[in-house]
């Protein structure tokens, strides 16, 4: 079954290694096969990645479009080690985030990563 996308006018997706941008009106695309996928509001670019979390999903982004994903484990893990040293009530989120990585399944991994930032804004808000 092929998977819906509609893009408003001007957004962007990746598709593989290829990045789509849409023309002026509301489009359609159906799309199959299994290349990776990201829409424009799921894509965090480094620039923005200004807190710890955001840094790591820019992370998991890399791992979810790479043809090896193994390329950027050690970054991961560097990563993961300096959040969970300031931050170690992320355990959860990373039990969850590193199980999703172990089935290959990064696209769930960026999922649970979302809901990682979420709990660092709090975290930030109430600090």
């Amino acid at each position: 079954m092929a998977l819906k996308v509609e893009l408003k006018p001007k957004e962007r997706i990746i598709i593989g290694d290829a990045v789509i941008t849409n023309d002026d009106s509301r489009t359609r695309l159906y799309i199959e096969g299994s290349s990776p996928i990201l829409r424009e509001k799921d894509i965090i670019r480094p620039n923005e990645a200004d807190t710890p979390c955001k840094k790591l999903y820019v992370i998991l982004q890399l791992m979810y479009l790479a043809k090896d994903p193994r390329e950027h484990h050690q970054n991961y893990f560097d990563q993961v080690s300096q959040i969970q040293s300031a931050a170690p009530s992320t355990a959860t989120h990373f039990d969850a985030i590193n199980q999703e990585i172990l089935n290959d399944k990064y696209y769930k991994a960026l999922k649970e990563a979302q809901k990682l930032i979420q709990y660092e804004e709090g975290l930030l808000s109430n600090a």
